[in-house]
């Protein structure tokens, strides 16, 4: 009677640990899936990267210089919209594991959205350019950038990146709102956002530039806006170290595709893939365990 009772708490024993198995494996399929669907990272939109031809050796130096920078943007982001970091610019570090770098978000995040946007742009910029010794990663709300040299508080007017939406007909009220709206960007210091009617716009400089090379900067942004996108509906460019967006209702998602976006989309299925492996590998051990 015993034998039989103890079998019987057992195999109850054992049916509840191939449940639970059951139960966190099918939590690891709708975790991949929604990974594969973009869910965990359209808060932090690709829109472009950077990086540098020379490449720096493993475990060097300089390699570990950029895993303190990155820790430390990632650190730095929960308290502050922006901050510039030098590490191993001293005596005492090798020039060439010197590492100048910068973050920033766009000004109208809460440090908790700014942090998050980080972190997702640490986890990417090493997927995008490996072992560079110079890279930058912009997203939706935020960049990160190192480089090799000290670039900090030099003016860049460089276009890195552009989109422009389909034209709008002949419109003489949607384009003087516009250039009501790119006059008011063309003044900002910092941030700032403006809107005019229906058109609706954003700019914003690097926190290493002066209010004069801003002001430069945003001349520039502006003048591009109009060369580069002429009568679009909305438009994005971004220079070395700012940049300007303005949009019509309705226009905001714009609907060109590039091959920005796919590589957007690329590195967010290798993230969601290494996720959804990491957790996989949790699961059989927990399993292998629990089984016996």
């Amino acid at each position: 009677m015993k034998e039989r009772k103890m079998r019987r708490i057992l195999q109850l024993h054992s049916t509840h640990k191939t449940n639970l198995c059951l139960k966190l494996y099918s939590f690891f399929i709708l975790f991949t899936s929604l990974s594969n669907h973009g869910y965990f990272v359209k808060a932090n939109i690709f829109i472009f990267s950077g990086c540098s031809q020379e490449k720096y050796t493993p475990n060097s130096p300089f390699e570990a210089n950029l895993n303190s920078f990155l820790a430390s943007v990632v650190s730095s982001s929960s308290q502050a919209l922006y901050n510039s970091i030098a590490i191993g610019n001293g005596s005492s570090t090798p020039p060439e594991a010197t590492i100048y770098g910068l973050y920033q978000c766009r000004g109208d995040l809460k440090t908790t959205d700014c942090s998050k946007c980080i972190e997702s742009a640490v986890n990417q910029i090493g997927l995008v350019c490996p072992y560079s010794y110079g890279a930058s990663l912009q997203l939706e709300g935020c960049c990160v950038r190192y480089e090799h040299i000290d670039f900090l508080g030099k003016l860049d007017t460089s276009v890195r990146y552009n989109k422009c939406s389909k034209s709008v007909s002949d419109d003489v009220e949607f384009f003087r709102r516009r250039d009501d709206v790119l006059a008011d960007l063309q003044a900002a210091i910092g941030f700032k956002v403006s809107s005019s009617g229906f058109v609706e716009g954003f700019a914003q400089c690097l926190g290493d530039l002066s209010s004069a090379d801003c002001a430069s900067c945003l001349g520039d942004a502006v003048g591009k806006l109009k060369n580069l996108c002429g009568s679009a509906a909305a438009a994005d460019v971004f220079l070395g170290q700012c940049s300007a967006r303005y949009w019509a209702s309705g226009y905001y998602d714009f609907t060109d595709s590039s091959n920005e976006d796919q590589m957007g989309k690329t590195v967010a299925i290798i993230v969601g893939a290494l996720a959804g492996l990491a957790v996989f590998i949790v699961l059989l051990s927990f399993c292998r365990k629990a089984m016996g």
